[in-house]
């Protein structure tokens, strides 16, 4: 099947409010190709090696990732640390900084610096209130006992319900929702909540990262019955659901094994067009019927929900046309430095320009 309603259609620029542009060889790499991604808005995770804890730290990264790409408009976070205080959070907001990244400590690449005990922050998520700053929370509970890297997005959702009822009017994402009951407790709470969903967990289940370590992510991918409910969400209409691509590049020998596999999904440089191949692909599985993927509703999820939730201007100057004329996924990007494997790779996708 294929979406000819969308043939040649003109939508505003798309936001992704869940980028790793890493730093070093891989940011030269990865971040001039975000606007191959039909993208000029991006939220930038922090998690670097040592992690941006202070605002000067953020604000020199987005200087280099500026110099690389001008013509994207980088949003920056802090990592949640022990060192961030309720002065860092007022500093923050003062110069620019738009939200802080949790991370439960271990669950996830470059996270050993995470959060062990929420409540510790309890006075940095106040003034983030007060601030009206966004907190990012990597939902996932880390391994251990009889959590898994399946259960472990279910297992956090407790965590979410607790810190939206104790800072009810905190602006909180629920970071990369992998399951039905991550899309339900969203819907759940408030308007202050709002969760994002990546291209590639649109597209996968169990068995894609099982047999393929260029599918494996964290959180992982789970059943066909919670992508199913993921493409739900997205082409809802539901304002709380947006698009964070997750894109998080690693070098090609450190996805093919070794000691451990590296966890992440490179999709950046074709974040819009995989979107509209997992719709479109939802419509020949059954899952989604043709006339629910309208213009309107791919913008909604792909730009204007995100921009509105961070408080961006919601009127674009930018625009792109979507096309289906054969092009290919890249078997590879590389540099004389570095490399990354795109997601679906050689396979044929929508292309896109710029107007």
């Amino acid at each position: 099947m294929s979406l000819s309603k969308l043939q040649g259609v003109k939508l505003p620029a798309s936001a992704d409010f869940h980028v790793h542009l890493r730093d070093g060889p891989m940011m030269e790499l990865v971040t001039p190709t975000i606007r191959q991604g039909g993208v000029n808005t991006v939220f930038v995770m922090p998690n670097l090696v040592p992690p941006i804890t202070t605002v000067d730290r953020a604000l020199d990264y987005q200087k280099r990732l500026q110099a690389i790409e001008p013509n994207v408009n980088f949003l920056m976070s802090l990592y949640l640390h022990e060192t961030v205080t309720s002065e860092t959070i007022v500093e923050a907001k003062k110069r620019g900084i738009v939200g802080v990244k949790s991370y439960p400590a271990g669950v996830t690449t470059n996270s050993s610096a995470g959060v062990v005990d929420y409540t510790q922050f309890y006075p940095v998520f106040e003034e983030m209130e007060r601030q009206n700053m966004i907190l990012n929370l990597h939902g996932e509970s880390p391994s251990g006992g009889d959590v898994t890297v399946l259960s472990a997005e279910e297992r956090f959702l407790p965590k979410l319900f607790e810190l939206h009822s104790k800072f009810p009017k905190l602006r909180i994402v629920l970071e990369h929702c992998t399951t039905a009951a991550a899309v339900e407790a969203v819907k759940m709470c408030g308007p202050t909540v709002s969760g994002t969903i990546t291209a590639h967990h649109l597209s996968i289940i169990i068995d894609s990262w099982a047999g393929d370590p260029f599918c494996f992510c964290k959180p992982v991918a789970k059943t066909p019955a919670d992508r199913d409910a993921l493409l739900r969400a997205a082409v809802s209409g539901n304002p709380k659901f947006f698009f964070g691509s997750d894109s998080a590049p690693h070098p090609a020998a450190s996805k093919r094994g070794g000691e451990k596999i590296a966890a992440g999904v490179f999709t950046q440089p074709y974040t819009t067009q995989v979107v509209i191949d997992a719709f479109e692909q939802a419509c020949d599985n059954g899952v989604l019927r043709e006339d629910e993927i309208t213009p309107e509703i791919v913008e909604g999820f792909m730009s204007k929900f995100g921009r509105s939730f961070y408080g961006l201007p919601e009127e674009q100057k930018e625009f792109i046309t979507i096309e289906k004329k054969g092009e290919k996924i890249l078997e590879i990007l590389q540099s004389d430095k570095t490399d990354v494997v795109p997601f679906r790779k050689t396979q044929e996708t929508w292309s896109i320009t710029w107007s």
